[in-house]
């Protein structure tokens, strides 16, 4: 059968992929599968999300939901009020890290937690069927826009109790944040505010172009944040994504750092005081994660790449955290989910306890070398190439958790797999010294190459 979601929800080009009639029918499927309820619908401020969110909205209707849309809003703080405020489960559109171009649907259960694989299958089964259960016009759900005031609120008070505020707020920290354009600046600016801190902001103003950058935060778009940090003095500068679930930081003397070095140094700082527990994270992150678990005696569990699995797997294990390379931070203490504003709010935390700065912290974290990029392929090739990259490592040290992943000793390795949301490929890599890390990528990508034009020759 045919796939809808991928490695987190729907994503499509309005008018290309998906038209308005197939977003009402996702409406109905998702609709069919909850039986009725109560949803809680958000967005971001991606051009099409109104017409997404209203093309959604109807086809929930059509089946006797009924919905309560709340505007603009971060994925993390949707989902914390699915949980915690009487609803039944819950739609946001956003593309997330995706392009302008882009919009998507991420569907959360009851738990606020994004609906496991198995779970996507039945939606999509229904969609692909149409074995729709619409109601007749008696029972048609009701639509009650709402304001996002009162849910961003109860969100922010919700982080709050996981920090010690009376100190950060004496510590009167300076921050410059990157919200992209989008709905982080519904959150983490009001987040620091409350907090005594001086919130400064570049990409503030809500925009569905994203003229400031594109919305995933990386290494390489992110200097005009450096900048900042450093031309006002700040303490440190944090980026997020689309819909604000990332946190990317930048310390004071403007260096940026991946998600797996800050994750470090939160893994680091929660498990010095709760040895012993468990932290998962994808077969992307950094050996550095382990070795800081291990260093208390943590345990890390590995899993595919995805948020869902994640979520889903710290929920199985009791896990209380989670982390990505990509910038999420998953704290099982507030909720399940990766969430840029908690991650904020931890590394102020930090920063208030130790009264250290960023950057003296991260330097006391092992350092690798890494590398990620992406690499073009059609999506209809994408299994195949797989397959033959399968066949071409037989021989070597490899895993295939989730594409390809190989080993060249403890702490060098390299990851091919195929994106779930973009028709690319990404080749994550990482090596002690810079020399050998140059090497494993140029191998990877003669691989990835190679398997491409195998599997364009064999159609």
């Amino acid at each position: 059968m045919k796939r809808l979601f991928g490695t987190n929800g729907i994503r499509f080009i309005l008018g290309e992929e998906l038209n308005v009639d197939d977003i009402v029918r996702i409406g109905m499927a998702i609709g069919t599968f909850f039986k009725g309820g109560k949803c809680l619908l958000g967005r971001d401020v991606r051009k099409t999300g109104d017409i997404v969110a209203r093309a959604i909205a109807s086809g929930l209707m059509a089946t006797g939901c009924d919905v309560w849309d709340v505007g603009l809003i971060t994925t993390p703080a949707l989902q914390f009020s699915v949980k915690n405020m009487g609803f039944d489960f819950g739609v946001m559109i956003t593309a997330s890290h995706n392009p302008p171009e882009y919009n998507g649907i991420k569907v959360m259960a009851n738990d606020g937690v994004e609906i496991d694989r198995e779970r996507e299958k039945k939606v999509e089964e229904i969609y692909f069927k149409q074995k729709f259960s619409l109601v007749n016009w008696r029972n048609v759900g009701k639509y009650i826009t709402c304001s996002n005031e009162e849910y961003i609120d109860t969100y922010i008070r919700a982080v709050m109790r996981h920090i010690d505020v009376d100190e950060i707020r004496r510590r009167k920290f300076t921050v410059v944040v990157d919200p992209i354009n989008s709905v982080g600046s519904l959150t983490t600016p009001r987040l620091l505010r409350e907090l005594n801190c001086k919130a400064l902001t570049i990409n503030g103003n809500l925009d569905g172009d994203f003229p400031g950058r594109e919305p995933e935060p990386r290494l390489d778009n992110l200097k005009a944040l450096a900048s900042a940090v450093i031309s006002s003095g700040a303490d440190f500068g944090v980026a997020h994504d689309g819909d604000g679930d990332r946190a990317l930081f930048v310390d004071e003397r403007g260096t940026i750092y991946w998600g797996d070095k800050s994750g470090a140094l939160i893994v680091d700082y929660y498990l010095s005081t709760h040895p012993g527990e468990i932290v998962v994270t994808p077969v992307s992150s950094s050996v550095i994660i382990e070795e800081v678990a291990k260093k208390h005696g943590g345990k890390v569990v590995y899993t595919k790449v995805g948020s869902i699995y994640v979520s889903r797997k710290m929920m199985e294990l009791n896990a209380p955290l989670g982390v990505e390379e990509n910038g999420g931070v998953f704290f099982g203490p507030h909720h399940p989910v990766r969430d840029g504003t908690m991650t904020t709010a931890l590394i102020l935390d930090i920063l208030a306890q130790t009264g250290e700065q960023l950057s003296k912290l991260m330097s006391k974290l092992p350092t690798y070398h890494q590398a990620k990029l992406r690499y073009p392929c059609p999506n209809e090739l994408k299994e195949k190439v797989v397959e033959i990259l399968r066949d071409m490592t037989k021989e070597l040290s490899a895993e295939y958790i989730d594409g390809v992943k190989i080993w060249y000793d403890k702490k060098a390795w390299v990851l091919i797999r195929p994106s779930g949301t973009e028709p690319i490929f990404r080749i994550y890599a990482e090596a002690e010294e810079e020399a050998k890390l140059n090497t494993i990528v140029n191998e990877a990508k003669r691989m990835l190459e190679e398997a491409i034009d195998e599997a364009k020759r064999k159609g």
